[in-house]
């Protein structure tokens, strides 16, 4: 029998004072059966990083060609791609080439710095790329934030991402191995 995805619900306040977007938003994760509680975690820690009305999350693991995350315009051109982990060059290239911008967020140290110091040659070459990273100990702060039902707080501002809820409070600092240009 196969097993089913476990569903998060997550009422979030953000205050982008980096983007001067205020957003207030109830938004559902479900938690594929081989996805880590931390990993779940850093998909909603993308969605408040760039919070937008529009941005939803995809099908994710259960699809090989969309991404985590998607910002789609109004003709459904994909204005930005959000992708986890350590993908490799061709999706990134893929990724790049569909979507007006593209942001990887990336964790788990060890593999994280050995794919970094493989490819980063290679994808400075992509101009619509953003590369994050989140260290072990960050992500394992985040994810004592998870619970069935969450209501979070976030505020943005000169590259911090303040978290909290009614039990914990939060500094998040996303390190950028690449920008946008």
């Amino acid at each position: 029998m196969a097993l089913k995805a476990t569903i998060y619900k997550a009422t979030v306040n953000v205050a982008d004072l980096d983007r001067n977007q205020f957003l207030d938003a109830n938004l559902t994760l479900a938690r594929h059966p081989s996805e880590t509680e931390e990993r779940m975690m850093l998909r909603l820690l993308a969605w408040l990083k760039y919070a937008d009305e529009r941005l939803q999350f995809t099908r994710g693991l259960s699809a090989d060609d969309e991404p985590e995350l998607w910002l789609l315009n109004d003709h459904l051109a994909i204005d930005l791609w959000i992708e986890l982990g350590l993908p490799d060059e061709r999706r990134i290239k893929k990724a790049c080439s569909r979507s007006q911008a593209v942001a990887l967020f990336t964790y788990n140290s060890r593999a994280a710095e050995v794919w970094w110091q493989q490819n980063q040659a290679k994808l400075a070459s992509f101009d619509n790329l953003s590369i994050w990273y989140l260290d072990d100990a960050q992500l394992a702060q985040l994810s004592a934030f998870a619970a069935r039902t969450m209501t979070l707080q976030a505020t943005l501002q000169d590259g911090a991402i303040w978290l909290s809820d009614d039990q914990n409070n939060l500094e998040i600092h996303l390190i950028p191995w690449q920008q946008q240009a």
